[in-house]
């Protein structure tokens, strides 16, 4: 029996935030006046990420930080013996919030970098040049932690996928999990137009916020 597990706007978010990593990677890349794209790719990252910290308070059951964020001990207790989760399981978890940092770190240090030829972030000049500079840096070797991680992050769906047959990309797009008897047991969680609402709500204020303060 299948139960949901993922709403709409965490599925929305985490597909859109593929989308602009890959968006952002490619374009930096090609340079010149691709830079252009580089930044606005930035923004929706930006975006998605401060969404999915405010969605991890007011989202549905799975979403919040509350439900999968676990205690080092428990996280060594399912080390040892890993068990199916409806949602992310601890070791999941860790990883969700080491990416979560980073691109938000990413993203962050984006608005005050620079490639000194066509390209500045709109808050680098407001400070001084030696952080312009080194956050320019962290911008730049972060970028290859966040790309490693997101290697490791596609190796471990890959894994479960062909070797424990547990396809975790189906539920991120279906929102629905294969959940066998235990399906009765397991909470259930509104995915309708209020939730759907209560996000676009949400991502309305926080473009507001955005371009208030980043224009």
């Amino acid at each position: 029996m299948k139960i949901r597990i993922w709403d709409l706007p965490l599925r929305l978010f985490h597909w859109l935030l593929v989308m602009a990593v890959i968006g952002s990677f490619v374009s930096v890349k090609l340079g010149g006046n691709a830079m252009i794209w580089h930044g606005r790719f930035g923004y929706l990252v930006l975006a998605l990420i401060a969404f999915r910290i405010v969605w991890g308070f007011v989202g549905t059951h799975h979403a919040r930080f509350a439900q999968f964020i676990k205690s080092p001990k428990a996280i060594l207790a399912y080390l040892k013996n890993p068990s199916e989760t409806p949602g992310h399981s601890p070791v999941g978890a860790v990883s969700v919030l080491v990416l979560l940092g980073l691109f938000l770190a990413q993203a962050l240090a984006g608005l005050f970098a620079t490639d000194d030829i066509a390209f500045d972030g709109p808050l680098a000049k407001y400070v001084a040049s030696a952080w312009v500079e080194l956050l320019t840096s962290f911008h730049r070797w972060n970028e290859w932690v966040l790309l490693a991680l997101v290697v490791v992050h596609v190796g471990a769906i890959l894994y479960y996928k062909y070797a424990k047959r547990i396809n975790l990309t189906s539920a991120m797009i279906t929102g629905d999990k294969d959940w066998g008897d235990a399906a009765s047991t397991a909470p259930l969680i509104q995915d309708d137009s209020k939730v759907r609402l209560k996000a676009m709500a949400i991502l309305i204020a926080i473009a507001f916020i955005m371009y208030y303060f980043l224009r």
